[in-house]
C-alpha cells in the first residue's frame, strides 16, 4: 500500500465573488433542541469544505442556541449559507452579521 500525501487549501475559493473582500461572519441560531441539529447545521459548512473558527452550543429547555463564527467568506456567500440554515425545519430564527459590525441585539439595545 502506498501513502499519498494531499494538501487542501485552507478555504475553498469563492467562485461567486472572487474579487470580493472576505469577512468574518457570525451566525446566531435559535432552534428546536433536536439530537441531529448541530450536525445538520455544521454539515452545511462541511459540504463546502469550510471549518468554522468558533462554535458554541447551549441548550435551554427545548431550545438550542448556536453561535458560529466563520472566517474567509464573502458577504454574499455568508448570506447564502444563512438561507440554507434558515431552511432547516427546526430552525426558529437566524441572525448573521459581520463580526466587525455591531451585533443585531446590540443595535436594539442602543436604540432604547
Amino acid at each position: 500500500m502506498h501513502v499519498v500525501e494531499t494538501t487542501h487549501p485552507v478555504t475553498r475559493v469563492d467562485a461567486w465573488a472572487v474579487n470580493s473582500v472576505h469577512c468574518q461572519a457570525h451566525y446566531r441560531i435559535v432552534a428546536e433542541a433536536e439530537p441531529d441539529l448541530l450536525c445538520r447545521v455544521l454539515n452545511l459548512f462541511a459540504l463546502q469544505f469550510l471549518t468554522p473558527s468558533q462554535v458554541t452550543a447551549n441548550r435551554v429547555d427545548d431550545l438550542l442556541h448556536l453561535d458560529i463564527v466563520m472566517d474567509g467568506l464573502s458577504w454574499h456567500r455568508a448570506q447564502v449559507i444563512a438561507e440554507k440554515i434558515r431552511n432547516l425545519i427546526s430552525v426558529y430564527s437566524l441572525q448573521v452579521w459581520e463580526v466587525d459590525a455591531v451585533a443585531p441585539a446590540d443595535v436594539v439595545a442602543a436604540a432604547r
